[in-house]
């Protein structure tokens, strides 16, 4: 990653400056986006993403322009870690996550259901340990939506540095109790402290989120996480692993550390539909027009369920990704009809 005063001086202002350019030319790229369309398979596949591109960047620009008054409003940064500040923090995330699934919906046709369990019929006001699948970031910000808009909760996330190359996604959650690692680059504490540390204190509307595979699935990732766990002689493991079709074997050490961070959480899994194939923007160029349906399902566990022991854990973390791995196989969503209206089933 770039160090943080290039992200902050050259990066995000060229985002703000390239996304005040496109909106201001907006008729005149769709006119070409339109005129090139005729000749590329797909319904109006090329104004979809010439559409959503400018949508994002102004998104970007705008939320970051959001993030600047609060920045003067603390005085210039002097209480932004404050509660009053890190609660607007977070009401601004849910703004924006709010405009851009509308934009979402819109624009590609894409309803988002929630079946079974929500995070929060087992017990309310006791913090959450949330446990997912990972398949793209279009999973992650699904997640992160519901999560705040849905079930008002306020996210602790363990996310990739490199989604530190969004303007947006760098100052925002910079600034709120976040994560960022490099894998192999953990400095002078380990991942599993600085997952532990990160998950201490949470209180009864925070959700501590998590996702164990570590990357999004590949059949190469795959082959290479099975070979692993068979090289350092974890035979029962590798052949259950074997055994995932839509999943990576998780890595348990941050989960565990973050159980262990946090006793009285529960844990809730969360396996998703509809976004797999969506991990690159060539995967986004392929998929489009998308009009399908994303399916969501939560399932809870009491904190007074979860193994204490760390081979029990393991079994039962393993227990999950094989009933999660099953659950994927039978709620492959289909593509809908494009008159179809768009939301969310449950809302």
């Amino acid at each position: 990653m770039p160090p943080v005063w290039v992200r902050r001086m050259v990066i995000a202002p060229a985002v703000v400056l390239l996304a005040f350019t496109l909106l201001t030319t907006l008729p005149v790229w769709l006119l070409i986006a339109l005129a090139v369309s005729p000749v590329v398979p797909g319904r109006l596949r090329v104004p979809r993403v010439v559409f959503l591109l400018i949508v994002y960047l102004v998104w970007d620009a705008v939320a970051l322009a959001g993030l600047a008054v609060l920045w003067v409003a603390s005085g210039f940064g002097w209480k932004i870690r404050g509660p009053g500040f890190q609660r607007a923090h977070y009401v601004l995330t849910g703004w924006f996550l709010r405009s851009l699934f509308w934009f979402a919906r819109w624009s590609l046709h894409l309803t988002i259901d929630v079946v079974g369990t929500d995070p929060d019929t087992a017990q309310p006001g006791r913090p959450e340990i949330v446990v997912s699948r990972h398949a793209g970031p279009g999973d992650s910000f699904t997640l992160i939506h519901a999560l705040v808009n849905w079930f008002a909760r306020e996210p602790r996330i363990v996310l990739k540095a490199a989604l530190q190359w969004d303007p947006a996604v760098d100052v925002l959650l910079n600034r709120l109790p976040n994560r960022f690692i490099s894998p192999g680059r953990t400095g002078t504490a380990t991942l599993e402290q600085q997952i532990g540390e990160l998950a201490t204190g949470l209180d009864d509307n925070d959700a501590f989120v998590i996702f164990p595979e570590g990357g999004n699935f590949t059949l190469r990732r795959r082959a290479s996480a099975i070979a692993r766990l068979w090289s350092r002689g974890l035979h029962d493991l590798a052949a259950r692993a074997e055994n995932l079709n839509n999943l990576l074997p998780p890595k348990p050490g941050g989960l565990f550390a973050a159980i262990d961070a946090a006793p009285d959480a529960g844990v809730i899994f969360v396996a998703h539909t509809g976004l797999d194939r969506m991990t690159s923007v060539a995967d986004v160029w392929r998929e489009l027009p998308m009009d399908k349906r994303l399916v969501m399902r939560f399932w809870s566990v009491p904190p007074e369920e979860v193994p204490t022991g760390e081979q029990e854990r393991i079994d039962w973390l393993y227990d999950w990704w094989a009933r999660i791995d099953a659950w994927i196989d039978e709620n492959r969503p289909e593509p809908r009809p494009l008159w179809t209206r768009p939301g969310r089933a449950d809302a």
